[in-house]
């Protein structure tokens, strides 16, 4: 008796951790004044439940002024006209953005909060690992006031990886399809976001009519990337935009460099890096001022150099 009586004793303690546990990991309502306050959240799916995990707040999300994004202003504007229409509670499309590494995919999407927070967008991060959540996150979502965009960043599958059919079912067909507060944003360096295998493109042929025929595998890859009703481009710069983008950030900085000079450690940098994007142009410009701003420290505190 005393054996099962130590044993009971273990259980009790055992379950009262469990449940302090559970308690502090369990979904919690979304509350209104958190949502007001906070404009960028970072989602954790946590433990399955009806309100699907948790929205932690970011305390400061990095803002981006959109006018700083040069060479890609087509598809920028297409970006904001589908915002404004969502933030005004219009019909609009869920967003693709694709291309190049370090040409403002990510950039557009945090000038686009630095530009309608204060109208009531708000922006979830999700992880791709995360998106099989979807169908808990998004019912949380429907009946808040705030306009919700749920944002993957550098998002591709690799073969058979989890989220792919809960992104495409919630964008179109599915059953949980995302409330009309919520559009979906993603970006990636990949158009189709699934990779494609050659005996896929082997399996095109043309009928006896003409007409072109995908094979099924292929043409379930390429039904991901058409179910996003906007799909934009962010392509890589030729050389005289990337002059552009580093002479813009230097009129920012307010330092005085020849523009010849500027031009020659500029594109030295680039061909350092094999690389002529706005990313690059930043980087160089940081460089540049940091060097500039230091000798300048170095004179005042009379050390030279």
């Amino acid at each position: 008796m005393d054996s099962i009586r130590q044993l009971l004793e273990r259980l009790d303690r055992v379950l009262a951790l469990a449940e302090g546990w559970l308690g502090a990991r369990a979904p919690r309502d979304l509350e209104p004044e958190v949502l007001a306050r906070y404009h960028a959240f970072r989602f954790d799916p946590g433990l399955a439940g009806p309100h699907g995990g948790h929205l932690l707040p970011v305390e400061s999300p990095g803002g981006f002024d959109l006018d700083d994004l040069i060479g890609v202003d087509r598809s920028v504007a297409r970006l904001l006209r589908n915002t404004e229409q969502f933030v005004e509670g219009l019909p609009f499309n869920h967003v693709l953005l694709h291309g190049e590494r370090g040409t403002g995919k990510s950039s557009a999407v945090r000038g686009l909060l630095t530009r309608y927070a204060e109208r009531g967008l708000r922006i979830i991060e999700i992880r791709r690992d995360d998106l099989e959540a979807l169908p808990r996150l998004l019912p949380a979502l429907r009946d808040q006031k705030q306009r919700f965009l749920l944002f993957c960043d550098d998002l591709s599958f690799g073969e058979g990886e989890a989220g792919y059919r809960e992104l495409k079912a919630v964008l179109e067909g599915g059953v949980t399809t995302a409330p009309e507060n919520v559009c979906l944003i993603v970006t990636s360096n990949r158009r189709h976001l699934l990779p494609q295998r050659r005996s896929e493109n082997q399996a095109v042929h043309l009928d006896a009519d003409g007409d072109l025929h995908l094979g099924e595998a292929l043409e379930e890859k390429l039904a991901l990337a058409e179910r996003f009703g906007l799909v934009l481009a962010f392509y890589g710069f030729d050389q005289k935009t990337y002059l552009a983008i580093v002479s813009h950030y230097v009129a920012q900085s307010g330092i005085d460099v020849p523009e010849e000079l500027l031009r020659e450690e500029a594109l030295r940098w680039a061909l350092d890096r094999s690389s002529r994007s706005g990313r690059t142009a930043r980087q160089f410009v940081d460089d540049l001022v940091g060097r500039h701003r230091l000798k300048a420290r170095h004179r005042e505190d009379g050390l030279g150099g």
